[in-house]
């Protein structure tokens, strides 16, 4: 049982009171990291608003056309929805029914309408940024295992849907990468992060298959033999969510088990979470001692996911 060189117990698998202070400042700062080019969009456009003495002389700045809209109320997707007869009408409803009735701060009154709205677009962002931050974290772990090994890797960049030869030192690949591939005593290993295998029929976090990058296609994906381990990664830091989160997990790897149960197969299957409570650390505990996860870590103890990054460069 290889977990047992990090976890003697439940209790080491519990997420501390500092690790969840310090999850929530990561967030935050990552936040307002995000947050910036809006903010700094909203400066912009009180600078070139600022041309027109009455409410409705903004529609004769045409630059500003676009965040009108957003001042509006309009996301960027009701965009593709709407007529431009469709979009007058919410910029006149706009001036009339609010930047008038504001009188000599109008200006300051768009300016706050066009950050609600692109407080509604970060708000969305930030729903998946502790998996986000989660899923960084991790890739620059299975890095830095790969770095001591001195095995060479190539990962999968996001922009271009290429694989391309990974450097040690380049501290973006973490922002970029989708996929990552090395060679190992065991075989040549590719990682694909957030993919559907036909086999699950459902999303899996992490997916490590027996395979070179340069023949992954739909048909390795397909195969389940090609499965070497499988894991889920929750990176939400609030305990109030820990629970669910393992549920959702455990409820998804037990999923994986039963797909490739039916042909026969074991494929290692392993779980990564940020908030780690008690009751559900002793049931992740009580599934590692009984080979039902095969491996576990906590995403904010920095030894057990060393540790599990180095156990997959291995497998």
């Amino acid at each position: 049982m290889v977990f047992r060189e990090q976890i003697t117990q439940w209790k080491d698998l519990v997420t501390t009171y500092e690790a969840t202070r310090a999850g929530f400042i990561s967030i935050a700062f990552e936040k307002n990291m995000k947050a910036t080019p809006f903010v700094e969009e909203a400066k912009s456009l009180k600078v070139i608003a600022q041309k027109a003495k009455k409410p409705k002389d903004l529609l004769n700045l045409t630059d500003i056309y676009p965040s009108l809209l957003t001042a509006s109320g309009l996301s960027d997707k009701s965009l593709n929805h709407l007529t431009e007869q469709d979009k007058m009408e919410a910029i006149n409803n706009l001036i009339e029914k609010f930047l008038e009735p504001a009188g000599e701060k109008f200006i300051d009154e768009l300016v706050y309408r066009f950050l609600l709205t692109r407080g509604d677009t970060l708000g969305g962002m930030m729903r998946n940024i502790a998996g986000f931050i989660g899923e960084k974290k991790l890739i620059r772990s299975i890095i830095a295992a790969l770095s001591v090994k001195r095995l060479g890797f190539k990962y999968l960049n996001s922009k271009t849907d290429s694989w391309i030869a990974g450097e040690y030192v380049d501290l973006t690949i973490d922002e970029n990468a989708k996929g990552l591939y090395w060679n190992n005593s065991k075989g040549k290993r590719t990682v694909l992060f957030n993919i559907t295998p036909r086999i699950v029929k459902k999303n899996v976090d992490i997916c490590i298959f027996d395979c070179s990058y340069d023949t992954m296609s739909k048909e390795v994906k397909d195969d389940p033999k090609k499965y070497i381990a499988l894991g889920e990664l929750k990176g939400g830091i609030d305990p109030a969510g820990a629970d669910e989160h393992w549920k959702t997990a455990s409820t998804a790897l037990e999923r994986i088990r039963n797909s490739f149960n039916k042909h026969k197969l074991k494929p290692l299957t392993f779980f990564i979470g940020a908030a780690i409570e008690n009751s559900m650390a002793e049931e992740i505990f009580l599934q590692l001692e009984k080979n039902i996860l095969s491996n576990a870590a906590n995403l904010t103890n920095d030894a057990q996911l060393k540790f599990i990054a180095n156990w997959l460069c291995e497998i």
